[in-house]
């Protein structure tokens, strides 16, 4: 009897739970925990070993206890044989090597694990569904459909899931194929540059099936049918789909009732903008990857980076390549201080007014100072009263003293609109002339900021 490699792997998760009972935690630890079926071949279960020595144990003294469990789980009575990671490993990468005939330049980079995807409020429901999905292929969500704006970790879902499914059931294919790229390879077809049918029989071979931005078969009439045809023979035969879009289906314009009806049968689930915490994992996350200590940057620093770009984690992870890039070539310092972080995003609109040593980051550290709260607060988005005020303080202090844009000051306020920025201004303005109170404070403010 044929089974699926989804059915594989959760009839040794069976296994494993009873043969767990049964023994030591440090021998199961040592010797089982690791292991998985590799294939089903001739009534033959092929199990993968970590080293030799486990697959001596195993086939001398637990053959006989797997068998009958195997047995008691499945009702057929199949033979075991225990095979090296490293032998597979090799036999794997053999197959690696050569060259695929469709889709040649896309492939699952490995760079993007589960173990690396930082989960948040924002994401962790697509992020659980992903791990099922990889850990139960066919049986769970058929398809996942997961959509979200641009720049938010849909793709690294996508990759993760091919990743953990590579690595826990290495006989299995996996194809990652953004949508364009889809239809490029079906263009070719077209211009007879490639063959239409072995198309076809290569993505039906396919175990699982990741499609990244289903949105780029908007209007391609032809190519829809060629992948509606894939995904039904897939998802008929128990294979695995995922599906990633920068919309709902049902606002997916320029793909056909058929298809649209099918992305929302399966599981459909939506990633939306990071919070700060998040922003900040994800940064801390970066600098660990590019082996720097987290603990060199303050973490005003790292919150005001979070707070400025929690909007897209691409512009998020360029804004801090633009820090580090400030760090190295600018001011070649360990230490990363909320000063130099607002410094590297400014670029190089510095002042040129009479205020040439003044900086919109001084004058928000003293503000933030006077006021008993963080530099971040300020630039953030919490509407707290007192933290507001501060914030319009702030803003009004920049417009006077450096004469910076609305537009500009709303920017280095989490992108606040630039008519709130004027908004803020002419409020100081009006309490800083009729408030004695305000007046006092502002005036102190200005005075420890040497005007």
């Amino acid at each position: 009897m044929d089974k699926s490699v989804s059915e594989l792997a959760n009839l040794w998760d069976r296994v494993l739970l009873k043969v767990h009972k049964n023994l030591d935690q440090t021998i199961f630890n040592s010797f089982f925990a690791s292991t998985y079926i590799h294939k089903l071949e001739n009534n033959v279960l092929y199990v993968v070993v970590a080293t030799s020595l486990a697959q001596t144990l195993l086939s001398s003294k637990y053959n006989d206890l797997l068998t009958s469990i195997v047995s008691e789980e499945t009702q057929t009575t199949y033979g075991i044989e225990f095979i090296l990671q490293s032998d597979v490993n090799a036999k794997a990468q053999k197959i690696e090597e050569v060259k695929q005939p469709f889709f040649a330049n896309v492939r699952v980079n490995s760079n993007y694990t589960f173990d690396n995807f930082i989960v948040g409020t924002s994401n962790r429901e697509a992020s659980q569904a992903a791990l099922m999905v990889a850990s139960n292929l066919g049986k769970m969500f058929n398809p996942l459909f997961i959509y979200s704006d641009s720049g938010l970790g849909k793709t690294h879902l996508l990759h993760a899931i091919g990743n953990y499914v590579k690595k826990n059931i290495p006989n299995s294919k996996v194809l990652y194929i953004p949508a364009d790229v889809f239809v490029d390879e079906f263009v070719r077809a077209v211009r007879g540059e490639s063959d239409d049918s072995n198309i076809k029989g290569y993505i039906n071979s396919a175990d699982v099936l990741l499609i990244d931005d289903v949105q780029f078969l908007a209007n391609k009439n032809q190519t829809q049918d060629m992948f509606f045809s894939c995904y039904n023979t897939l998802v008929n035969n128990g294979k695995q789909v995922v599906i990633t879009s920068d919309r709902y289906p049902s606002e997916l314009k320029g793909l056909p009732d058929r298809l649209v009806s099918r992305f929302i049968s399966g599981l459909t689930v939506n990633m939306t903008k990071p919070d700060l915490d998040t922003c900040v994992s994800i940064l801390k996350s970066k600098i660990i990857a590019s082996g720097l200590d987290p603990n060199n940057f303050d973490k005003d620093a790292l919150e005001f980076l979070a707070g400025q770009y929690s909007t897209n984690i691409r512009e998020l992870e360029g804004a801090l390549n633009s820090l580090l890039y400030h760090v190295v070539n600018e001011k070649k310092s360990q230490h990363i201080s909320f000063d130099v972080a607002f410094e590297s995003v400014r670029g190089s609109n510095k002042p040129t007014n009479a205020n040439d040593s003044m900086s919109e980051a001084r004058i928000v550290n003293v503000v933030a100072d006077y006021y008993n709260l963080t530099p971040s607060q300020l630039t953030g988005k919490i509407r707290i009263s007192q933290i507001s005020w501060a914030r319009h303080v702030a803003m009004y202090l920049i417009r006077l003293i450096m004469d910076v844009p609305f537009a500009s000051i709303g920017a280095l306020f989490s992108g606040a609109h630039h008519t709130t920025v004027m908004s803020a201004v002419e409020k100081i303005e009006y309490k800083y002339k009729h408030d004695i109170t305000v007046k006092q404070a502002i005036d102190e403010i200005k005075k420890r900021l040497g005007q």
